[in-house]
Protein backbone atom coordinates (compact mmCIF):
# COMPACT_ATOMS: atom_id res chain seq x y z
CA UNK A 1 0.00 0.00 0.00
CA UNK A 2 1.46 3.33 -1.12
CA UNK A 3 -0.38 6.59 0.88
CA UNK A 4 0.45 9.99 0.35
CA UNK A 5 0.52 9.37 -3.43
CA UNK A 6 -0.84 11.85 -5.63
CA UNK A 7 -3.09 10.66 -8.60
CA UNK A 8 -1.05 11.14 -11.74
CA UNK A 9 -2.49 14.62 -13.68
CA UNK A 10 -2.67 14.07 -17.87
CA UNK A 11 -0.72 17.04 -19.44
CA UNK A 12 -2.90 18.89 -21.64
CA UNK A 13 -1.58 19.43 -24.70
CA UNK A 14 -2.41 22.18 -27.69
CA UNK A 15 -1.17 23.42 -31.19
CA UNK A 16 0.40 26.90 -29.74
CA UNK A 17 1.49 29.99 -31.64
CA UNK A 18 4.91 30.91 -31.29
CA UNK A 19 7.62 33.27 -32.65
CA UNK A 20 10.92 31.56 -33.98
CA UNK A 21 14.14 32.91 -34.84
CA UNK A 22 14.97 32.51 -38.14
CA UNK A 23 19.19 32.25 -37.84
CA UNK A 24 19.75 28.93 -38.98
CA UNK A 25 22.67 29.12 -35.52
CA UNK A 26 19.92 30.06 -32.77
CA UNK A 27 16.78 27.35 -31.88
CA UNK A 28 15.10 30.41 -30.22
CA UNK A 29 11.29 30.79 -29.78
CA UNK A 30 8.83 32.02 -27.51
CA UNK A 31 5.13 31.46 -26.86
CA UNK A 32 2.77 34.38 -28.66
CA UNK A 33 0.93 34.69 -25.05
CA UNK A 34 4.39 35.26 -23.62
CA UNK A 35 6.07 37.68 -25.96
CA UNK A 36 7.00 41.16 -25.16
CA UNK A 37 4.50 43.45 -27.50
CA UNK A 38 6.73 44.54 -30.38
CA UNK A 39 8.50 41.08 -31.15
CA UNK A 40 10.64 41.76 -34.65
CA UNK A 41 14.03 40.63 -33.46
CA UNK A 42 15.87 37.81 -31.61
CA UNK A 43 16.56 38.61 -27.66
CA UNK A 44 19.61 36.37 -28.40
CA UNK A 45 20.87 36.77 -31.78
CA UNK A 46 18.88 40.28 -32.62
CA UNK A 47 17.79 38.20 -36.38
CA UNK A 48 14.85 38.28 -37.35
CA UNK A 49 11.74 36.37 -35.36
CA UNK A 50 8.61 34.77 -37.56
CA UNK A 51 5.35 33.55 -36.42
CA UNK A 52 5.04 29.57 -36.58
CA UNK A 53 2.98 27.14 -34.71
CA UNK A 54 4.21 23.86 -31.89
CA UNK A 55 2.46 21.43 -30.32
CA UNK A 56 3.10 22.43 -26.39
CA UNK A 57 1.66 21.61 -23.45
CA UNK A 58 -0.95 24.20 -22.12
CA UNK A 59 0.24 26.90 -20.16
CA UNK A 60 -1.92 30.26 -19.08
CA UNK A 61 -0.11 33.51 -18.92
CA UNK A 62 -2.37 34.73 -15.73
CA UNK A 63 -0.51 38.33 -16.19
CA UNK A 64 -2.38 38.85 -19.48
CA UNK A 65 -6.11 40.16 -19.51
CA UNK A 66 -7.91 37.31 -21.89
Amino acid sequence: MVFGRKPVEEIKMAVTKVWECTSDTCNCWVRDNFKSKGISTCPMCKSEMKMSSRELQVIHNHSVAE
